[in-house]
Formats: C-alpha cells, structure tokens, sequence
C-alpha cells in the first residue's frame, strides 16, 4: 500500500470523490501543512494555523496509479482559484498535493505542467506541491461525512 495526500477545497466532497475509485482502499481527512500540533476543526477554520483540509488517501498502486490519483484531484476541483473552492474561502482551502516520495513528486510536478498546457483552464494552475507534513485526522464527524448523511456529493 501507498499513500497519497491532496488539498482541493473542503475534504468531504474530495474524499466522496476518491472513496468511489477502484484500487483506493481507505480515506481519511485531516489537517496538514500547518504550524499547530494536534489542530481541530475551529482552529483550522480561524485561518490562522496554516493548515489545509487535506484527504489522506491510501492505495494499492497494483490496482490504481499515482498519476490516475492525480487525474482524480485535477477533475475534482478547480486549481486556479487560490485559497477558495465555490463558496469557501480561506487558506484551508488552498490546491495543495503532498508528496511521499521523489516519485511522486515529480509526477504530480509533471502532472501540473501538462495540465497548465492543455489550454483547459484560462487562468493559471495555483497548486502547491510540497512534501509531506505530519497529518492530523479530523474529527470523527468529519469522516466520511457525505456517506453518512445518504449523500454523493456537495459540488455546487
């Protein structure tokens, strides 16, 4: 198993997103990238501990790829939109990949820069790719929050 870790707004529709791919066999979402140990849900949102919401997502690179992860946060979000996804604002919710490895960074640097090519978005990628912090899990409610209300997602 590998893990993969992907900022792209609030984390319950990302991890709706990532929960429903072949080859991903657990989520979690917590809080990474910030100053504060052991943050919480009202610490993170005062925007001041410099944390993003962040899915944790652990996989089996024998049935899924870095790169078709990677596919999956880049059609889950709009990157070019820094700091804010839809209606939530705040750094929380920055485009940010944490990497685990060389490889993975250099996939998702690649990644990026094939998708500022492609023409698909008219302004630029913001996306921060940096390597991996320490992850702090939200709090139980926040797992799998969608699934547990009867919901697939919260796209606006």
């Amino acid at each position: 198993m590998e893990k993969a870790t992907f900022g792209a707004g609030c984390f319950w529709g990302v991890e709706a997103a990532f929960r429903q791919v072949k080859g991903v066999k657990a989520t979690a979402v917590g809080y990474e990238g910030g100053t504060m140990d052991n943050p919480t849900y009202q610490d993170v949102c005062t925007d001041r501990t410099g944390h993003a919401e962040v899915v944790q997502v652990e996989f089996d690179p024998a049935e899924i790829s870095y790169g078709d992860l990677l596919n999956v946060f880049w059609d889950n979000h709009n990157p070019t939109t820094l700091n804010r996804q839809g209606p939530d604002v705040g750094t929380q919710y920055r485009s940010v990949i944490y990497f685990h490895s060389p490889e993975q960074e250099a996939a998702a640097r690649a990644s990026m820069e094939e998708l500022g090519r492609s023409g698909r978005f008219s302004r630029p990628i913001v996306t921060q790719i940096e390597p991996a912090k320490p992850f702090y899990r939200a709090e139980e409610y926040h797992q799998q929050y969608l699934e547990k209300r009867g919901l697939a997602s919260c796209h606006i």
